[in-house]
């Protein structure tokens, strides 16, 4: 068992797959998952936290490179 590119992937927006700032895609594409579903995932979560959720949104828009 050899742990050569066991190198981690860089956590950053996505510029492809980005419709407001690149968050939802970033994730999407650090998971490898459908865009979408992360996006559902993140307008269901802001209606069930109670906003709480476009906090998190829009911190981390601020702090995620690109």
């Amino acid at each position: 068992m050899t742990f050569e590119n066991n190198t981690p992937r860089p956590f950053v927006r996505s510029s492809s797959q980005r419709m407001l700032g690149g968050v939802c895609g970033g994730l999407a594409e650090y998971f490898g998952v459908d865009v979408n579903l992360v996006r559902a995932i993140a307008v269901l979560a802001a209606f069930v936290t109670g906003g709480t959720a476009i906090l998190v949104y829009l911190a981390l828009w601020m702090l995620l490179p690109e």
